[in-house]
């Protein structure tokens, strides 16, 4: 079956995507950006990559007028603008009138579970979406999950941020709201499940594991198997907006999406009852067992997708490829080079930087400088990386974004993605003649940018000096300085 997938680069198409491939369906996938999405990976003549940007009408125009199934996997509910609501129905009408023109006799749509009166505006815009995808030329399944709990995936971060983080913990009322959490796994079965089974068209379902839990159970049982001792005091006073705050401070998430999840978590998320997961053969998985399978996941470097690589600041909206050539003109650079004893060892920490390896020196500066970026709403420090060892283009690496990584040309590039006045990349190079070059590229805007630039340059020159020195010592000694100039 020829099927469209989209929402690629977000966390539960990449778990779908090698699914679809395994049972040989041919894959087409839309992504805005292509330089985001790494197709060598998969190894295969059954995937085709389109760019496609579902809020731009005309570049639908690339969808094949042959797919005869699609998944509609796009949402907004990060974004900074707070219209998330508009702009999830713009995409959804934009696709629904392109899809009509396929052959496609089948979507699927993964949703919220909304079966309360009082819906979060997050809820109500997935409702309003599930409402434009229905009655049109094609068959609409529409799947409804609350929590989803996975390695990488945000329910699972979030949870475990604050466990991890506060053995004692002051929170607010919505802790108490019942849900139904869902392993991942149970729900790429479902999805995968339901595709061209004609008897789940033109029908909607719940989708939910066996348990049904409040948000203080699910954070005690995760601590409990964590093996760490948690007390949780719940106060009535706090409002949304300092829930939000807590949220944001504790955890990986961004300011726009903590408030809309403490909106939704204020609400109910319990499955109404139905057959499908016996129609389908699908054993449910319990939350515990979900929560060990996530962390089995973890501890052997195999988690496939992670929620915070689609939590972006919104700088490189315009696609990574028009950050890929990093400009000369008006710009400050720090550059510095070593003569490698062992390249090899030097690429394979390059290939580690941060995340929970850090950045080699000054790390404690690095915090500092994240703690301050979150001061001001940026991204900070707590995204981390997805992997330990393997990193690709569009991946998020603390602050940073990768733009291009080639371990056979043996260059790294990464994008600023923390608030600046200007724009910033750094990169890693080792030549044919094992020299390790860094550079640390800033375009400033404006005078503020310049002011900038002048105030951190000490501490560059401490943090930039530390660091290629410690990626480009080997394990028996040092490797010998070449050159170090900082250019304006």
């Amino acid at each position: 079956m020829k099927i469209l997938l989209t929402g690629v680069t977000g966390y539960i198409a990449q778990r779908l995507l090698p699914v679809l491939l395994e049972q040989g369906h041919e894959v087409v996938c839309c992504v805005r950006d292509k330089s985001r999405f790494n197709k060598e990976k998969y190894n295969t003549s059954d995937l085709k990559v389109i760019e496609a940007d579902f809020l731009n009408k005309d570049s639908l125009q690339n969808i094949p007028d042959d797919i005869e199934a699609a998944y509609y996997l796009i949402h907004s509910m990060s974004t900074e603008s707070g219209e998330f609501g508009e702009m999830e129905q713009t995409c959804a009408r934009n696709f629904t009138e392109r899809i009509n023109c396929t052959s496609a006799r089948q979507v699927v749509y993964l949703s919220g579970i909304v079966n309360s009166e009082e819906l979060s505006r997050h809820l109500i815009s997935r409702k309003n979406v599930e409402v434009l995808l229905s009655g049109n030329n094609f068959a609409l399944t529409t799947l409804r999950a609350g929590i989803i709990v996975g390695s990488g995936s945000g329910s699972f971060e979030i949870i475990r941020d604050i466990v991890e983080k506060l053995p004692f913990m002051i929170a607010p009322r919505w802790l108490r709201t019942r849900c139904q959490p869902i392993a991942i796994r149970n729900v790429i079965e479902f999805l995968n499940g339901v595709l061209g089974n004609s008897e789940t068209y033109d029908q909607s379902y719940d989708i939910g594991g066996p348990d049904i839990l409040s948000y203080k159970e699910m954070l005690l049982r995760f601590a409990k198997i964590r093996g760490l001792k948690r007390h949780i005091v719940i106060v009535p006073l706090m409002t949304p907006k300092l829930s939000s705050y807590w949220l944001y401070f504790v955890t990986s998430t961004s300011y726009a999406l903590a408030t809309n999840l403490v909106n939704s978590m204020k609400v109910e998320v319990v499955c109404r009852p139905n057959k499908l997961a016996e129609q389908l053969g699908i054993k449910l998985i319990d939350y515990d067992t979900a929560i060990k399978m996530a962390f089995g996941k973890i501890e052997q470097n195999q988690v496939l997708s992670s929620w915070k690589d689609a939590l972006t600041s919104g700088i490189l909206s315009k696609g990574l490829s028009q950050y890929i050539e990093v400009p000369v003109n008006g710009c400050f650079t720090d550059v510095r080079a070593m003569q490698l004893k062992n390249s090899a060892h030097a690429l394979d920490k390059v290939w580690a930087i941060g995340g929970k390896t850090g950045w080699y020196y000054g790390n404690n500066l690095w915090k500092i400088r994240g703690f301050l970026d979150q001061l001001i709403g940026g991204v900070g420090m707590r995204r981390g990386r997805r992997s330990a060892s393997d990193i690709y283009p569009g991946d998020a690496l603390d602050f940073w974004r990768v733009l291009l990584a080639d371990k056979a040309e043996k260059r790294l590039l990464l994008y600023a993605e923390m608030k600046l006045p200007g724009e910033a990349w750094l990169e890693f190079k080792i030549d044919d003649k094992d020299v390790l070059t860094q550079t640390a590229t800033f375009r400033p805007l404006g005078l503020l940018g310049r002011v900038y630039w002048y105030s951190v340059l000490p501490f560059h020159g401490l943090i930039f000096n530390g660091m290629i020195k410690k990626i480009a010592e080997d394990q028996i000694g040092k490797s010998g300085d070449l050159s170090s100039k900082v250019v304006s």
